[in-house]
């Protein structure tokens, strides 16, 4: 599935950024601010050592989602509903506007390409739904009423 491929490409590229600067930038720096002296007021060697523990703390968190996204079995997603990977195109009840929307893990989340987290209101609301369903999503904005005229499955099915 492109978007589990997509979302590893860039959890392993943010971990390679963050290696180098874990074995070569910070070394150097805590290096620099040791050789000024008492590390008790050195306030470089302090900001450079809080910094190497919060990218530790990431670099965690990175191997940990990729173990994740590696026992994620497309299989059990549904092929008669609205699930991860659909491209499902709603209608705004209230405005009879439509648009489209794809759902995705929120590592890909991207507004721009209309990817919506299934952790985020609007793809909670759409996972499982099938066409004809009506779904009530409070965001920030506001409550929007949309309803499901159609999707397609990451397996290729349509549904209209």
């Amino acid at each position: 599935m492109d978007i589990l491929r997509e979302a590893r490409e860039r959890l392993e590229e943010e971990a390679q950024r963050i290696e180098v600067e874990l074995r070569v930038k910070l070394p150097k720096e805590i290096s620099a601010a040791m050789s000024h002296g008492d590390l008790s007021e050195n306030a470089e060697y302090h900001a450079a050592k809080d910094r190497q523990s919060t990218l530790q703390a990431r670099m965690g968190q990175i191997q940990k989602r990729l173990a994740d996204l590696s026992r994620i079995d497309v299989s059990g997603i549904p092929a008669d509903r609205v699930g991860l990977g659909s491209e499902v195109t709603v209608e705004n009840l209230d405005t009879g506007e439509t648009v489209s929307y794809t759902l995705v893990i929120p590592e890909v989340a991207d507004g721009k390409r209309n990817f919506i987290s299934i952790a985020a209101p609007v793809g909670k609301a759409l996972l499982n739904r099938k066409v004809g369903d009506t779904v009530t999503v409070s965001i920030p904005k506001g409550t929007y009423e949309f309803e499901v005229r159609k999707f397609i499955t990451i397996f290729g099915k349509g549904f209209e």
